[in-house]
């Protein structure tokens, strides 16, 4: 059972392993924001990848916000865990204040992040979508339908850590699961990092920009 320093750490040795799977001379990398985004740059300077965000936004359980019940992301992709719906016997209609101000906190980092960069252009690209960790799952499966939705050739979802049963759903989902280890019983994400300390908006910004003038300086 590995348990990283921290997301940089992770995404370090998650680099490593992606060299091994990835089939593209200069993958897109895109980080879900925000946990994912530290992981993505290590994952972009390893690979010499293009870094990019995408928003996904936890559905948490009403009472239970750590619980997802589901998730969103951009391009209007909605996606609700049967299993736990079932298990708390809720329905869609009690997940509405949900979802609706999830949407506009999700509308909110959209703006905050991208800036004036263009819009996210994934059409016929390999993606490697990469976060800090997979509990449930139900975040990334939201963002592999999202990239997907947008016109990805093919979707690599990558991650330090997840649970046996997020990473065998993500199977059925991705072209390709690189997960370093699925230590079991899970826990939470948080409990396979020292340090997992919430990433903060800016610092989702300075690591695109970081990576954005690095592009920038090599392309002259």
């Amino acid at each position: 059972m590995t348990v990283f320093a921290d997301r940089k750490e992770a995404g370090r040795e998650l680099g490593k392993e992606l060299r091994r799977h990835t089939k593209a001379g200069s993958p897109l990398v895109l980080g879900l924001a925000r946990g994912g985004v530290p992981v993505a740059a290590e994952v972009a300077r390893a690979l010499d990848g293009e870094l990019d965000v995408l928003v996904v936004r936890k559905v948490g359980v009403p009472g239970q916000p750590e619980l997802a019940a589901g998730a969103i992301a951009s391009g209007g992709v909605q996606v609700i865990s049967d299993r736990v719906m079932g298990m708390t016997g809720l329905d869609e209609e009690d997940l509405r204040p949900v979802v609706e101000r999830e949407q506009a906190e999700l509308e909110r980092r959209e703006k905050a992040y991208r800036g004036d960069r263009p819009p996210l252009d994934v059409g016929g690209r390999e993606v490697i979508l990469a976060d800090d960790g997979m509990a449930t799952g139900s975040t990334m499966l939201a963002a592999v339908r999202a990239v997907r939705k947008l016109g990805a050739e093919r979707i690599i979802v990558a991650v330090p850590t997840a649970s046996g049963e997020a990473a065998a759903d993500m199977e059925q989902e991705a072209d390709e699961v690189v997960c370093l280890d699925t230590p079991s019983p899970y826990m939470a994400v948080g409990y396979w990092y020292s340090d997992f300390g919430q990433t903060s908006d800016e610092e989702v910004r300075e690591l695109l920009h970081e990576t954005t003038t690095a592009s920038t300086r090599t392309d002259r």
